[in-house]
C-alpha cells in the first residue's frame, strides 16, 4: 500500500469515528452503543491501515534498490532511496567518522572512497563485522543497529565511492 494512501487512510477512519461518536443519539440507550460499534469499527480500521504503512515504510527500507544492479539509488547527487538513506543513518549512529572522517575520505582510519573501490561487497561486510584490532579498526558484532543495517551501509558508502553520491550528507528521495 503506498504510504500517502496508507496515511490518508488513517486520517479519514480517525475522522470518522470522531463524526459518528458525536452524532446526535435517535433512540435513547441504543444510538450511544451503535455510535460506540461504529467509532470502535473506524479505529480498527485506522489501526490496520496504520500497520499496513508501518510494514510498507519497513519494507522499502531493507529491499535494496534494483536499479541498474547497483545498491543504491541516487538522485541529483545528494538524495537517495530509503534503503541507502539508512545506512547513512547508520554510519553517523555508529560514529564511524572519528576514524574515516567526516567525508569517508579517512583520518586515523583508511579513506573508505578508495577502499571501496577495491574491496568486495564480502570483504567490507567481514571488516565490518569482524573489525581489524590489529590496525585499530573495532568489531561492530556486538552492535545490533550495524548488524541489522550492514547492507544498507554498504550501499551508502559505495555511493560515496563511486561518485554518485557526492556530498556526505543526503536526503532521502521524496
Amino acid at each position: 500500500m503506498n504510504l500517502r494512501l496508507a496515511f490518508s487512510v488513517v486520517a479519514f477512519s480517525a475522522a470518522a469515528a470522531v463524526a459518528v461518536a458525536q452524532a446526535p443519539a435517535s433512540a435513547p440507550g441504543a444510538a450511544p452503543t451503535a455510535a460506540a460499534s461504529a467509532a470502535s469499527a473506524a479505529a480498527s480500521a485506522a489501526s490496520a491501515a496504520a500497520s499496513a504503512a508501518s510494514a510498507a515504510a519497513s519494507a522499502a527500507s531493507t529491499a535494496a534498490p534494483a536499479a541498474g544492479g547497483k545498491p543504491y539509488t541516487v538522485v541529483d547527487g545528494t538524495k537517495v532511496d530509503a534503503f541507502t538513506m539508512d545506512g547513512f543513518r547508520t554510519w553517523r549512529a555508529a560514529a564511524c567518522d572519528r576514524c574515516h572522517g567526516p567525508n569517508q575520505e579517512g583520518l586515523v582510519g583508511p579513506s573508505l572512497i578508495d577502499s571501496l573501490k577495491v574491496l568486495s561487497k564480502d570483504d567490507f561486510k567481514k571488516v565490518v563485522h569482524d573489525g581489524r584490532l590489529d590496525r585499530g579498526m573495532p568489531a561492530f558484532s556486538e552492535s545490533q543497529t550495524v548488524v541489522d543495517k550492514l547492507d544498507n551501509l554498504y550501499a551508502y558508502l559505495k555511493g560515496r565511492s563511486d561518485g554518485a553520491i557526492t556530498s556526505a550528507r543526503v536526503q532521502q528521495i521524496p
